[in-house]
């Protein structure tokens, strides 16, 4: 039987893909993803995060705006608070992984390129930044002077771009954004988070706007890497799942995980890479931000289904006997001081913030730590009849 043959192809260890599959009437999220990506990278999560942007069915990726902070351009470099010396540059914007992507995905996802320094005041325009600087900002109001429809967008970082491109054009940005999911900032005001310290005004101009935000603390009282209701931390124990990846995918990552510095950045996702590469990447523990976001972005529900386990479904897919844990957004009230470091509340009547909620944290870590290499394992690249001859041709790249 055809059809059975070509379903039992299509079948993996996590059972058959339609299980991962957006339904085919699906409503496709207009996004903006801003990312603090680099190459080589500063956070490798960054390079695997955005592969939830591509493949993701119910994401329509309109632009990626790389968010570059200029000392961390250099070999050494030393955070606001002195309490990070980053000894791993120098590095650039993140144009590389950018263009594998839409290599992979045969897909032309236009890009730009943030101002390298940080606003002056909550106001700033950044006007005067160099044109090369200016392309992610004009990029921003394009995207949204031109879609029909409401856009979402991510911020996985500074949020120095969209602060300025609201500061240029804030009726814009009122009239044709849907919502702003701001990945930064801590649950206390005792602790001043990264991508808060790396832009302070920026964090001051968001949590002052009437601009529908939704915040994702990256932080709790116990750091970056701690645990609580409202941020949105969680760690990988391995990434063993890499392993059963998408071939493609794997090149990609293992490119972005060895630091290449390969000039045919292109050309070198055709091939192969020497089997240890992937042994090596497959047993590192791997520090996680972004899920939540992508989930509520993409309308997904994280569940336990009975039989199967703990998996990232479309909110359409969602059975009766399924236990969907919780990933909420609250409304809240903000209130936000110079520094950046705010103060929130849980509000009962309307308002244009709103907060992250988990719930029990610890189950929420034990669900993601099986559910998104479930759902990463899923993602496929279209086919290319250049796959057929790599088939063909399986010679192994020597490493940099």
């Amino acid at each position: 039987m055809p059809g059975k043959q070509l379903l039992s192809r299509r079948q993996t260890i996590l059972g058959t893909t339609a299980l991962w599959a957006a339904p085919q009437q699906r409503v496709r999220v207009p996004v903006i993803d801003i990312t603090d990506l680099y190459h080589p990278h500063q956070d490798i999560g960054d390079n695997v995060d955005l592969i939830a942007a591509y493949a993701l069915p119910e994401i329509d990726l309109k632009a990626v705006i790389l968010d570059v902070t200029g000392k961390f351009r250099r070999a050494v470099a030393t955070s606001a608070s002195g309490k990070v010396i980053d000894k791993d540059g120098p590095r650039d914007p993140g144009v590389i992984p950018v263009m594998q992507l839409n290599y992979l995905f045969d897909r032309n996802v236009p890009y730009g390129i943030g101002p390298f320094e940080p606003l002056r005041s909550p106001s700033d325009k950044l006007l005067d930044a160099p044109e090369f600087q200016e392309a992610g900002v004009r990029l921003i109001l394009d995207v949204l002077r031109t879609s029909r429809e409401k856009v979402h967008i991510v911020s996985f970082g500074s949020a120095r771009p969209l602060a300025a491109a609201f500061n240029r054009e804030p009726r814009l940005l009122r009239a044709k954004v849907a919502k702003i999911h701001l990945c930064a900032g801590s649950t206390t005001p005792r602790y001043i988070e990264w991508n808060v310290e790396l832009d302070p005004h920026a964090m001051v101009c968001m949590l002052r706007s009437d601009l529908p935000v939704a915040i994702y603390p990256c932080a709790s009282d116990k750091g970056p890497f701690g645990m609580d209701s409202n941020n949105c931390y969680w760690k990988l124990p391995n990434l063993a799942f890499v392993k059963r990846m998408d071939p493609r995918l794997q090149r990609y990552l293992r490119y972005a995980f060895e630091r290449s510095m390969r000039s045919y950045f292109l050309e070198i996702l055709d091939h192969d890479w020497p089997a240890d590469v992937i042994d090596r990447i497959a047993v590192r523990p791997h520090h996680v931000w972004e899920t939540a976001v992508w989930i509520r972005t993409a309308n997904r529900r994280l569940v336990h289904r009975p039989g199967l386990g703990y998996r990232i479904l479309p909110a359409g897919q969602v059975r009766p006997g399924d236990r969907v844990l919780p990933n909420e957004l609250k409304p809240c009230r903000v209130s936000v001081r110079d520094n950046g470091l705010f103060t929130w509340e849980w509000s009962k009547g309307p308002s244009n913030f709103e907060m992250y909620d988990r719930g029990d944290f610890e189950e929420n870590a034990r669900a993601l730590q099986e559910a998104l290499p479930a759902l990463y394992e899923s993602f496929r690249c279209p086919t290319r009849a250049l796959d057929d001859a790599v088939k063909q041709d399986r010679t192994q790249v020597a490493l940099p």
